[in-house]
């Protein structure tokens, strides 16, 4: 199961969602369109849907009369998610509170689509292969999956030791479950080609500098912690790194690309 998130997780996800929104493909969504049915309204189930920002960006994009069910164990985010939108529209949502590492096929019989959004590199292998058998059949697009890879505008001596010590915090264990992390992708596409299942995997980095200082600090602030979590050895190296980068992203200098992963199964 994944452990609870902090209290001020909701804030970090309406600072990213305009990154998000502009980081998922949109090649692999008209493949979407092109699979679903076009005489009934379409059902879909967004797992681990935070404040339900996948819904926002999907739904606009998908044809017709839609009823999205949403999928989180935690009530505050699901109450916020819910608190979007109009009832009265063409998209209807249900709410439901799930652990969704524990979800079955039963669970999604309906489903039309499943989608998730930043959620895989959070679970464990063995998490994933009951996430894939309970997809398993159903059309599937996960989105925003970190891949390990960022890139700094300039680049930085420390930018390789730091995130290596990211991606390995990534990979840390969290009460007895060893975290996926940048692996999550790979071991996501093996679950479902091993069923059968043929899956498409486009690019979908964060491009982040002056046009988003915001969220740019809070990353980075962030990554660093993580970084530095895994490798205290890194520790004063990296307050001077900050304090390079806080400049550099202050005077409009500092771009970087985060690299993510959408896939599309089924």
């Amino acid at each position: 199961m994944i452990t609870q998130l902090p209290s001020d997780f909701a804030d970090w996800l309406r600072l990213r969602e305009p990154a998000d929104a502009a980081a998922r493909s949109a090649d692999l969504v008209d493949a979407v369109r092109r699979r679903l049915p076009a005489d009934r309204p379409v059902v879909v189930h967004d797992l681990g849907s935070g404040t339900g920002s996948m819904a926002r960006w999907l739904a606009p994009r998908l044809p017709g009369p839609q009823h999205w069910v949403l999928h989180e164990r935690d009530p505050d985010l699901l109450a916020l998610a819910a608190a979007e939108w109009d009832t009265a529209g063409l998209v209807t949502v249900a709410t439901r509170g799930s652990d969704i590492t524990r979800l079955r096929a039963a669970d999604l019989a309906d489903a039309h689509l499943i989608t998730a959004s930043a959620l895989l590199d959070m679970l464990t292998a063995d998490e994933v292969e009951r996430t894939v058998a309970a997809c398993a059949g159903r059309l599937t697009l996960f989105a925003l999956t970190v891949v390990g890879r960022v890139e700094f505008t300039p680049a930085d001596p420390l930018d390789e030791d730091l995130t290596a010590a990211f991606n390995a915090h990534q990979r840390r264990t969290v009460d007895g479950r060893i975290l996926l992390g940048p692996d999550a992708v790979a071991v996501t596409v093996a679950a479902f080609r091993r069923r059968g299942i043929d899956v498409q995997v486009r690019p979908s980095p964060w491009r982040l500098g002056p046009e988003q200082p915001a969220l740019t600090v809070e990353w980075l602030t962030g990554w660093l912690d993580a970084a530095v979590e895994e490798r205290p050895d890194l520790a004063g190296a990296a307050r001077a790194y900050r304090d390079r980068r806080l400049a550099e992203a202050a005077s409009g200098r500092l771009r970087v690309v985060l690299h993510h992963a959408d896939l599309l199964a089924g």
